[in-house]
């Protein structure tokens, strides 16, 4: 594998071409250009696919797809559109992407909270030694009516546990934190071997109903608002302490995220 300077990298596609293959692989849904005839057959499969920027990030521009008996739809921010046919849903959602590279990737059956679809932020950076460490974890549960769960987007941040233990119980969910713990590590060797520079990565996992995680994203510039609304604050001292060994300042003025209660 060529190695890369870069300590930041845009293409979606990219990121998740890094990530295939192996224990990791298995954690990661398929996501490829999207196209007419992509759509159709993804939708055909699964019934349910996100449509996303390749470039971009806190969570503009992405749309949960929908085919069911006799219609199809998607979402975007809060608005909803139907369609009879695949044409007529195609053509919107190419008016309201114009210009821009899209992606499509398999959806992902997330676990709710009171309605309202969550998943999970890990943070994993370089320490001093030069290694991939995790150094917090975070919750994220969407803004009611909205499909992402970004705080930027008005989401809602817990502790990772307060949203796992009444779904999955108190041990398994301490077994699927220290899964995300691990799947992140493993991402971050992928990243760290093409990328030697990089030196922190906020990767996005959502749980699915059957309790299996997914990597839905990686963030090679990831903001550390989240850990911010965290009650405990060991995770966010830890954050900023590793970002100053390395030369990175946060901002930590965080207004659009919320703080669960």
């Amino acid at each position: 594998m060529k190695k890369s300077k870069k300590q930041t990298v845009s293409s979606k596609l990219v990121k998740t071409g890094l990530l295939r293959g192996g224990r990791l692989g298995r954690h990661v849904p398929r996501t490829v250009p999207l196209s007419w005839d992509r759509l159709r057959r993804m939708l055909g499969k699964s019934g349910m696919v996100y449509a996303k920027p390749d470039t971009g990030s806190q969570g503009i521009g992405i749309m949960r797809v929908d085919r069911g008996k006799g219609y199809y739809r998607y979402q975007l921010g809060t608005e909803r559109r139907r369609f009879r046919t695949h044409v007529g849903l195609y053509r919107s959602m190419r008016r309201q992407i114009g210009a821009r590279r899209y992606l499509i990737q398999q959806g992902v059956h997330v676990l709710r909270h009171e309605g309202r679809p969550f998943d999970f932020r890990v943070m994993t950076q370089k320490n001093a030694a030069g290694r991939w460490v995790n150094t917090g974890i975070a919750g994220r549960v969407a803004h009611p009516g909205k499909i992402v769960s970004n705080g930027s987007q008005g989401g809602t941040i817990y502790e990772a546990a307060r949203l796992l233990r009444p779904i999955a119980g108190r041990a398994r969910a301490a077994r699927l934190i220290g899964g995300m713990r691990g799947l992140a590590l493993l991402a971050a060797e992928r990243f760290g071997r093409a990328y030697p520079a990089m030196n922190e990565l906020g990767i996005d996992i959502a749980v699915d109903r059957g309790l299996k995680p997914w990597i839905l994203e990686v963030n090679t510039r990831p903001d550390p608002c989240p850990f911010a609304k965290l009650d405990d604050r060991t995770a966010i001292r830890r954050i900023v302490r590793y970002g100053r060994g390395y030369g990175r300042r946060y901002c930590l003025r965080c207004g659009k995220a919320k703080k669960g209660q």
